[in-house]
């Protein structure tokens, strides 16, 4: 387990590598020009002259990438264009709120999410199994933006009862994690769900419940184990879509984190934020799926790692 987790992590480097150069490319291909941006509409072209040569980008592409990549081995990302400020600060200042609210709406997303697969499951072919079915399509098709924006309406708007901006206290995580986890729940039910009716048709369920075992025993002991590998994965990859993807109900909802510092940096055609923020998602999801990975051995004891 020791010597693939050693492996794993080594195998990141070259996929940064590959990620940093693209991302790097990408970033130098957006329309616009930073130094304009900084420099203000009523700069003249020789202030617009020297706001570039502060920022660096005066010299070639290779030397700047160069520079970059040579300070983010030193752990040195760079000063925001737009507000002069430290990266890796506008970053930790922006990352907790995201986190948090990452974590409520998992929460809560996988809850419900493999509860109505499991019940789907269990009265397949049944109404239950059809509303279930259909409260996770309507999940997944409903878009993000239109949910927060009719929550807003209804709840704070309306009624009255919840904020609708800011992050100050619990109150303010209700809305915007409902709104980013509802599609999740919507994708777990319907794995749950195909995970556990392709379990209940094995040998080992049935043998069980010929032994007399209780329907719910053989649901929690026999079949919740061997159908989490699937849902695992799911839940790994959703978490991670939820960490890096939560721009649009960032901006739904001016919540003070790293998607929204992400639209702004965009905006205002920040690299050295752009640049950071696209790696920081991309280490994020290589680390999740080496998490979710580990954690097959211990669903599973089955699984052995070379």
């Amino acid at each position: 387990m020791t010597s693939y987790f050693l492996k794993r992590l080594l195998g990141l480097l070259p996929t940064l590598l590959i990620v940093a150069v693209l991302v790097f490319l990408f970033v130098h291909m957006l329309p616009g020009d930073p130094a304009r941006l900084a420099a203000g509409p009523d700069a003249d072209p020789q202030t617009v002259a020297l706001v570039r040569q502060d920022l660096g980008l005066d010299r070639p592409l290779p030397e700047q990438f160069v520079s970059f990549f040579t300070r983010m081995l030193h752990g040195d990302f760079g000063t925001s264009m737009r507000t002069r400020r430290a990266v890796s600060t506008e970053i930790g200042e922006r990352f907790m709120p995201t986190l948090f609210l990452t974590l409520a709406s998992m929460g809560w997303a996988v809850l419900v999410g493999m509860s109505i697969g499991v019940v789907s499951a269990v009265f397949r072919n049944e109404w239950p199994d059809r509303l279930g079915m259909t409260i996770a399509v309507s999940g997944i098709s409903f878009p993000a933006f239109a949910l927060g924006m009719l929550l807003m309406q209804i709840f704070s708007v309306k009624l009255g009862w919840l904020p609708t901006i800011g992050a100050d206290g619990w109150r303010h995580y209700i809305l915007p994690s409902l709104t980013l986890g509802a599609a999740v729940a919507a994708v777990m039910a319907r794995f749950t769900r195909a995970s556990f009716v392709e379990v209940m048709q094995e040998d080992f369920v049935r043998t069980a419940r010929a032994k007399g075992l209780k329907e719910r025993t053989v649901i929690a002991k026999h079949c919740l184990r061997n159908a989490l590998i699937p849902v695992v994965t799911m839940m790994g990859l959703q978490f991670g879509f939820l960490l890096g993807g939560s721009i649009v109900v960032e901006v739904v909802f001016n919540w003070p984190g790293l998607g929204r510092l992400l639209v702004d940096a965009v905006t205002m055609r920040d690299y050295p934020v752009i640049q950071t923020l696209v790696l920081l998602f991309s280490l994020e999801f290589i680390l999740i799926n080496l998490v979710v990975d580990v954690l097959y051995g211990f669903i599973n004891p089955t699984i052995r790692y070379n």
